[in-house]
């Protein structure tokens, strides 16, 4: 497969800048892989199509206010630092911007705190260290949900609920995993309703979930990797399951495939498994996604799965109905 295989023309006023208005109202396409049929309907009628019994697997990560907006000291310029992980107490690994004019040395005053950048790392990354108080602290006070870049618009307090799934519980996510945000409580009580059990997994998603495919070769290209974890009970439910399992997302699916590789995986460890076509999927029986950007690594997952041709047409079918894309936008489930 050639990276030219995974393009396609998105009109811009297809790109979903909000979500829906309510979580569970946003459309439903449904693609079967058997059929090779391809229907329309809402996400409110998602219990329609999984199989009953089986089971969801979901990713409970939570998203923090990472983008911090300060300025620089003494010079006054503005800088943009995108927090990535915590690799000590208050020092962080971080993006920033302008890049080029923040390098070891540099001050950034933000409210209440100033951070220290302290080494240039690998990738255009930095370590910043932070002065007094724990800045996670402060975190909500000065840092911001950092929306996808091609949600070009400034954040709003509806973004603080709705960029995140009503499950997340566990904070250390740059990014939603956004096939989950359509859930609402009653869709689970549906689910559960319908014997239909649910898992928990936890992968943090990086900002390597933006970075884009660069060589024509997809050999070439590795992921970055992201950590993730789950418990002895989520383990043991996913290897010995007995029942059709739904994957909520591409980062439910690469844990589920990292944890099925290994005959004795850890309960907690980094992934940075690259799916693509003519990989053989071990425990994901259906997949739950939203519409992908062109050329992305989660659409190449999503293609593995579902079969090249039939998602591109897919994604031609979503254009010509006008579904709303990528984040806060529609959701496919691939049966």
């Amino acid at each position: 497969m050639k990276l030219s295989d995974f393009d396609y023309h998105l009109p811009q006023g297809l790109i979903a800048l909000y979500p829906a208005n309510k979580r569970d109202e946003a459309r439903l396409m449904v693609v079967d892989r058997v059929r090779k049929n391809i229907s329309h309907h809402v996400f409110s009628e998602l219990i329609d199509f999984l199989p009953k019994p089986g089971i969801l697997v979901r990713n409970n990560t939570k998203v923090f206010p990472a983008r911090l907006l300060g300025r620089k000291n003494p010079q006054g310029g503005k800088a943009e630092v995108l927090l990535l992980k915590e690799l000590e107490a208050n020092h962080y690994e971080a993006l920033v911007k302008p890049a080029r004019r923040l390098k070891c040395g540099q001050v950034i005053d933000f409210d209440l705190v100033s951070g220290t950048i302290t080494q240039e790392l690998a990738g255009g990354r930095r370590m910043i260290r932070f002065d007094g108080a724990p800045v996670v602290d402060h975190l909500e006070t000065i840092g911001e949900i950092p929306l996808p870049p091609y949600i070009n618009r400034d954040v709003d307090e509806n973004d603080k609920e709705r960029y995140q799934t009503v499950y997340a519980r566990h904070t250390g996510s740059v990014a939603a995993p956004t096939a989950g945000l359509h859930f609402t409580p009653a869709v689970f009580t549906q689910l559960r309703e319908n014997n239909i059990e649910i898992i928990d997994v936890t992968l943090h998603v990086g900002p390597g979930t933006f970075r884009p495919v660069k060589s024509d070769d997809l050999s070439k290209h590795v992921m970055d990797y992201e950590e993730y974890s789950l418990t002895e009970e989520s383990m043991a439910r996913i290897k010995n399951r007995k029942l059709p399992l739904t994957a909520v997302g591409t980062t439910s699916v690469r844990v589920i495939e990292t944890v099925l590789t290994v005959s004795d995986p850890p309960l907690s460890g980094k992934t940075n498994l690259f799916i693509t076509p003519g990989y053989k999927f071990l425990g994901v029986d259906h997949l739950l996604t939203n519409f992908h950007l062109p050329r992305s690594t989660l659409l190449m997952l999503v293609a593995a799965f579902g079969g090249t041709e039939l998602i591109m047409k897919a994604y031609q079918a979503a254009i010509a109905e006008k579904y709303r894309f990528y984040s806060y936008g529609d959701a496919m489930l691939i049966l």
